[in-house]
């Protein structure tokens, strides 16, 4: 098409509109759009006076239809041609007998153009190129602005639109038919979901659905969207689905690997290279992506690995040759006493075989034979797994039969290897084992699992003591190849009183290599000197009395200083520990303690798995917990625990005022002496300490119910409610939040049990268990009346405002809001008067009374902004939107979204986003931007999905009514997420 200022060019697909040059042409009322509308549907050819007036009236015209006809052809060739003169005839609506023709330069209409890239997608997908196709089909769906001729009256454009309609909808089915044959299956499943909301009953988008859905590992919501097709079909029409609807369920059920995508689901979506679209119109959003992550767990694999050539050779046989998928899932059971080498080798064979696994490698250390009795759970173990294959913490169910059936489902048609290390018995084994062909699963433990064995098809591996060749070797390969050589004899010696045993012949080497002028036989000695026994291998086994030896023979080489903090670590009871935290523990200087990490670790006394995280092999950590409870007393092992769970706490605390800011304080007890908090500089940095501690930061709250120290149980879960609510960690919220409870409650600490009621009435109300939050908050209010807090009642009773407002009851919710409004008001309590202003406003606007809502809002934001509450500002700015846009107060509205949404961005809350985005979209379809308006709430639809957040219904309703053209009554906006006082 021209770009000149003579040319035109027409859209029909959503709201009739014209342009000449750039400008967009004023083409008049309903009725003039409807008559541009039949001249433009008709491509070129007359169209009579009759036919005008049937298409714009029907059956029944008005009086002067005729003469009305005319003025509106009249007015339109005046905006279409607003410089002809009067006595130049018209060239672009033209008389042709008593009717009219309107001329259309090629590529001028927008459905011409969607029609003609219809076609050639077609042609381009049967010539077997199917990305060209996808980019034609992107760009032809692209010009689409709503429903066809939206807003136009009459039956022409009644039964025009109904029929464009369809073809936008075929070729939607078209694309995205294509797009999952590409292997952008995880790409439309959000799409496709809101269509098949929309339009139940068409089989084909259920199909897409389900294949989409089945080859992003979501077994089980496939099979749920067919029950949910099946149900209205016979329902609403009385019929079976039909015959490829009914082939492709059998073939779900079935695990048919025929069904498996060809493409790689990294395909990229159609990029710039778009042919360009009619129109001056925005592009439209994306499609809503749901990505599934490539995990890569795998610990390193050690680079002196040596031996175990037989016992490789056994595993490598239990896959296919050639690189071919097994075909069904294989288990991999290596067994063996402690300090056997199961792990080295489990991890070594894992490396090897890892390209083999191209949809990533799953570790979980599962602390089967921990000291310190924490086992990994197979709940947590399985939450890990599908943290790490991007499933959002919201998305993970309670129950373990429904986490393992999700965790089944994500790994179906995909090829992962899983290693499950140090397992301690098959119970805890079974639920992570993966369902469906593809997959390696290799199983390190001290037991056998013969349970595993015998109901799981398991491949037992048992490993022995490496044979003397096998010992040398790995000897030779940590200190070099001369001085084994040098002194046989002692090399001899040295493997007989490690009996051959992999974890004592490391440390020893270990040792040697430290000292290179030491010969061999000066290290013999030292191990004649030390022998003894561990008692932790009692059981028979011929070879144990030389463990304790080795253990013992490192531990006495060591500065004074370093063995100290060796016997400490095993008071640790998290899954690794900082070198902050180690020095904690110790009471030393950072810098100190990290010299003696780098001396446990270069003794091989201890592991740094990352970079600044350490862990103790398990084994080692049976003899640094003999050594602790022989060589210190029961008043330093708890003064070094009180220490370690205080640094955990204060740390935590200072990473709460980064993201909580100003919030009330919780009151803490001094941080022991010789020990030094972190401390945090930015929001991000504070929240990014707490991901990467929360497994210590869970352990920890249990260590401090379970050690004595309840105290720290309940105040490390208020300090860390910000963070749990950011990052969704719903589970470990509610989890910490009992504990802490249940541990101020055992020790009759009614301080403890009112803040411990009202962090859990907030975990609850995120969770959407409004009626336990209600009940858990009435609790709080009479606590802390009792304890005659002020500030802690006044909290309870605005937050309590606020759960009858989410559930609805308005007038309840004004009334506790009311409440707390006064009590915090009494007090000078500014952080709660600005929240509780916020959520009165919230109520008012809900109740229709603006002038009231505008009120309270402004205070709030006065208030909140005073204080530095950013969190609660961003819902403020958006309740504001909402109240304008409910005046029509378009612009404005739009304006306090964008600030709303530039807070809850800064501050990272990803709930507050999607809240507002959602909002957003209302105002922009309210203000006839019906792109916008799709923009905003696919956006929005994202992060509901993202979260598994029951709001993504109504965005999803929203999109369906947009599509039609008739949005109509809008849901009632979506509850606020998580203002607590």
């Amino acid at each position: 098409m021209n770009a000149n200022e003579d040319s035109v060019r027409f859209a029909v697909l959503g709201p009739v509109r014209a342009w000449r040059g750039g400008q967009e042409v004023d083409v008049g009322s309903p009725q003039q759009r409807a008559v541009l509308a039949v001249l433009l549907l008709r491509r070129g050819r007359p169209v009579t006076l009759g036919e005008l007036l049937d298409a714009v009236w029907g059956e029944e015209p008005p009086t002067a239809a005729v003469s009305v006809v005319r003025t509106y052809v009249s007015r339109l060739r005046k905006g279409l041609e607003p410089g002809r003169g009067a006595a130049d005839a018209p060239r672009t609506i033209v008389s042709v007998g008593d009717g009219y023709l309107l001329r259309i330069p090629e590529g001028a209409l927008d459905l011409g153009v969607f029609e003609q890239r219809v076609a050639e997608a077609r042609k381009l997908r049967a010539g077997g190129d199917p990305s060209a196709a996808a980019d034609l089909l992107h760009a032809a769906l692209g010009g689409w602005q709503g429903a066809a001729l939206a807003g136009v009256p009459g039956p022409l454009a009644e039964s025009e639109g109904s029929r464009l309609n369809e073809q936008r909808l075929t070729a939607l089915e078209m694309r995205l038919d294509v797009d999952v044959e590409l292997g952008r299956h995880g790409e439309v499943i959000a799409e496709l979901v809101a269509l098949t909301g929309k339009y139940p009953l068409r089989e084909q988008l259920c199909r897409l659905l389900m294949l989409a859905l089945y080859r992003s590992g979501r077994q089980a919501e496939a099979l749920a969207a067919y029950r949910g097709t099946r149900a209205t079909l016979v329902a609403e029409l009385g019929i079976e689905p039909g015959a490829p609807l009914k082939d492709l369920h059998d073939r779900i059920l079935a695990a048919d690997a025929s069904l498996s995508a060809d493409v790689s689901p990294d395909a990229g979506l159609p990029g710039p290279s778009r042919p360009p679209e009619p129109g001056p119109s925005a592009k439209p959003a994306p499609p809503v992506v749901a990505h599934t992550a490539l995990p890569a767990q795998l610990p390193a694999d050690l680079p002196t690995f040596a031996g175990r050539e037989a016992e490789l050779d056994r595993i490598r046989a239990l896959l296919p040759e050639a690189g071919e998928a097994p075909a069904s899932v294989v288990i991999a059971a290596i067994g063996g006493m402690g300090g056997m080498g199961k792990t080295t080798l489990a991890v070594h064979w894992a490396h090897e075989m890892a390209d083999r696994f191209p949809d990533g490698q799953l570790y979980v250390n599962l602390r089967g034979f921990d000291p310190t009795g924490v086992v990994v759970a197979p709940d947590d173990a399985i939450r890990t797994f599908l943290d790490a294959l991007g499933v959002p913490p919201m998305r993970i169910p309670a129950s373990l039969d429904a986490q393992a059936a999700l965790y089944r489902s994500m790994l179906a048609q995909r090829r992962v290897l899983v290693l499950l290390d140090n397992a301690r018995d098959t119970e805890q084994v079974r639920p992570l084992l993966p369902g469906s062909p593809g997959c390696l699963v290799i199983v390190t433990s001290r037991n056998q699992l013969t349970g595993l064995v015998a109901a799981e098809g398991a491949h037992p591996l048992t490993l022995d003591q490496l044979t003397p060749a096998e010992a040398y070797d790995l000897l030779a390969r940590r200190l070099g190849t001369g001085r084994p050589a040098a002194e046989p004899r002692a090399v001899d010696e040295i493997v007989t009183r490690c009996a051959r045993l992999p974890l004592a012949l490391s440390i020893v080497a270990a040792h040697a290599a430290a000292y290179p002028d030491f010969p061999l036989s000066a290290i013999v000695d030292e191990l004649r000197e030390s022998h003894g026994s561990l008692d932790a291998f009692a059981g028979g086994d011929d070879i144990t009395t030389d463990v304790r030896a080795v253990f013992s023979w490192s531990y006495k080489a060591l500065s004074g200083p370093a063995a100290r903090l060796f016997r400490l670590l095993s008071l640790h009871s998290g899954p690794d520990i900082s070198a902050p935290a180690a020095a904690a523990l110790a009471g030393l200087a950072p810098r100190e303690a990290r010299g003696l990490l780098v001396e446990l670790t270069r003794a091989h006394l201890l592991t740094e798995h990352f970079p600044g995280r350490y862990t103790l092999h398990d084994l080692l950590r049976v003899y640094a917990a003999e050594r602790v409870h022989a060589e210190e007393t029961a008043q330093e092992r708890d003064l070094a625990v009180q220490r370690l769970l205080s640094w955990y706490l204060h740390t935590a605390d200072a990473a709460y005022a980064y993201i909580t800011p100003r919030r009330r304080p919780i009151p803490l007890d001094p941080l022991p002496a010789l020990c030094r908090r972190r401390e945090f500089t930015t929001h991000d940095e504070a929240l990014g300490w707490c991901e990467t501690e929360r497994g210590n930061l869970v352990s920890a709250v249990h260590q401090a119910a379970d050690s004595g120290h309840p105290g720290i149980a309940w105040r490390l879960p208020a300090v860390l409610w910000g963070f749990f609510y950011l990052r969704s960690h719903m589970h470990d919220w509610l989890d910490t939040a009992g504990v802490g409870l249940a541990a101020a409650r055992a020790t009759h600490d009614r301080e403890g049990e009112a803040q411990g009621l009202a962090d859990l009435a907030a975990a609850l109300r995120s969770s959407g268990r409004l009626d336990e939050t209600i009940d858990h908050l009435r609790q709080a209010m009479a606590a802390y009346r009792d304890l005659g807090d002020h500030h802690g009642r006044g909290s309870a009773v605005s937050n309590l405002g606020d759960a009858y407002l989410q559930t609805g009851q308005l007038a309840m919710g004004v009334e506790y809001t009311r409440r707390g409004l006064a009590i915090e008001r009494v007090i000078g309590s500014a952080w709660g008067e600005g929240i509780a202003l916020s959520n009165l406003g919230d109520a008012y606007q809900r109740l229709g009374r603006f002038d009231e809502a505008v009120d309270s809002l402004d205070q709030a934001l006065a208030v909140l902004r005073v204080n530095g509450n950013r969190w609660v500002e961003g819902i403020t700015l958006d309740i504001l939107g909402t109240v304008h846009r409910r005046l029509g107060r378009y612009d404005t509205a739009v304006e306090y979204h964008l600030q709303a949404l530039r807070t809850h961005r800064d501050i990272g809350n990803r709930w507050g986003e999607g809240h507002t985005l959602s909002n957003l979209g209302d105002v922009r379809l309210d203000a006839r931007e019906p792109q916008a308006a799709r923009d905003s709430w696919l956006q929005a639809l994202a992060i509901f999905v993202e979260f598994d957040h029951p709001d993504a219904e109504k965005v999803r309703a929203r999109l369906g009514r947009l599509e039609d053209g008739t949005p109509g009554a809008r849901a009632q906006e979506a509850a606020e997420p998580g203002r607590t006082a």
